[in-house]
């Protein structure tokens, strides 16, 4: 079966981002593929597609849940 299994290269070893549907100790071939970067102009197309569709009391919800720092860090000991 073949995967896409998106990686980071790090210190000689290509680290799989999500855990792949693979047996411990399988062979496989790795074609490896760079991801294009985006422009400064195209990640702000993409930032400006969050909103689209929702209300302004929607929109407002999620910049508040954004703003409240508190929220990206729970789980984690400080």
């Amino acid at each position: 079966m073949q995967q896409v299994i998106e990686a980071i290269y790090e210190n000689g070893i290509f680290r799989p981002l999500k855990q792949p549907e693979l047996v411990e100790g399988q062979s496989v071939q790795l074609v490896v593929q760079p991801k294009p970067s985006l422009s400064p102009t195209q990640i702000l197309e993409l930032a400006a597609e969050v909103y689209q569709g929702l209300s302004e009391e929607e929109i407002g919800e999620v910049e508040a849940i954004a703003l409240d720092r508190q929220n990206f860090f729970k789980g984690r000991e400080e």
